[in-house]
């Protein structure tokens, strides 16, 4: 049977659920967030780190979940910022 492919909806449930683990890392997060996908019976392969990263930056900015991962840059410019986590050199 095929797996069915994520809502947004769906990858802000896992995006969540990855966040619980205490020990979660930056680069960490777009992977466990397709293990959990996987869990739920999603089909995560076409899940890009990239719309992880932006369901997680709008998900903050909504004031939905806090930036436990200290990685969106304040106004001042603080933080490393999205945009280099999660691509492969």
């Amino acid at each position: 049977m095929r797996r069915r492919y994520p809502s947004n909806e769906e990858v802000r449930a896992a995006v969540r659920e990855a966040l619980s683990d205490p020990l979660i890392t930056p680069l960490d997060l777009p992977d466990k967030v397709r293990e959990r996908l996987r869990e739920r019976g999603f089909e995560p392969r076409l899940v890009t780190a990239r719309r992880v990263w932006r369901i997680y930056e709008e998900m903050v900015r909504r004031g939905v979940i806090c930036d436990v991962l200290n990685v969106l840059a304040e106004r001042g410019g603080e933080g490393p910022g999205v945009e280099g986590v999660g691509r492969k050199f």
